[in-house]
């Protein structure tokens, strides 16, 4: 079992830049051209992050366990403005607390934490070569909304 709490300014300002990093080298493993990766990752955070803080409707969460923090969760609303849906833009468990369940947990909490905001939907995106999660959503029993695809040639 886990519990999320809200990150501070100090933990927010520190996790952002990588966070960004992270993002744009996703899209590169996942086959986007590393420029339109970065211009992308530009765009949507300045938008979700407008002068280094969250947006209205954008929380980033500690995943605490044993009073320990042992991953991040951001939630939002999602970029389409469905307002019964809401967005897991991240979930990350940090590597030493990994295996240990509290993916699954971070998880049921993220649906916890819709319901209690009147949601009746969690969203997200997971990028192909992320087997290891995208098994985790399977077995919670997310369902594929949409798949793209790409072959190199």
């Amino acid at each position: 079992m886990v519990k999320l709490d809200l990150k501070t300014t100090e933990e927010l300002t520190s996790w952002l830049p990588s966070k960004k990093e992270q993002y744009v080298a996703e899209r590169v493993k996942a086959g986007e051209n590393p420029d339109v990766a970065a211009k992308m990752s530009d765009l949507q955070f300045a938008e979700l992050f407008p002068n280094g803080s969250p947006a209205e409707g954008q929380f980033v969460m500690n995943v605490i366990a044993d009073e320990e923090v042992v991953g991040t969760l951001w939630m939002g609303r999602p970029f389409s403005g469905d307002a019964d849906t809401w967005f897991i833009f991240d979930i990350e468990i940090a590597k030493d607390a990994r295996g240990r369940g509290f993916g699954r947990s971070a998880m049921e909490a993220a649906e916890t934490w819709t319901r209690e905001r009147g949601g009746t939907r969690v969203a997200l995106n997971v990028f192909g070569p992320n087997l290891t999660a995208r098994s985790l959503y399977d077995s919670l029993g997310y369902e594929v909304l949409a798949t793209s695809m790409f072959k190199d040639i």
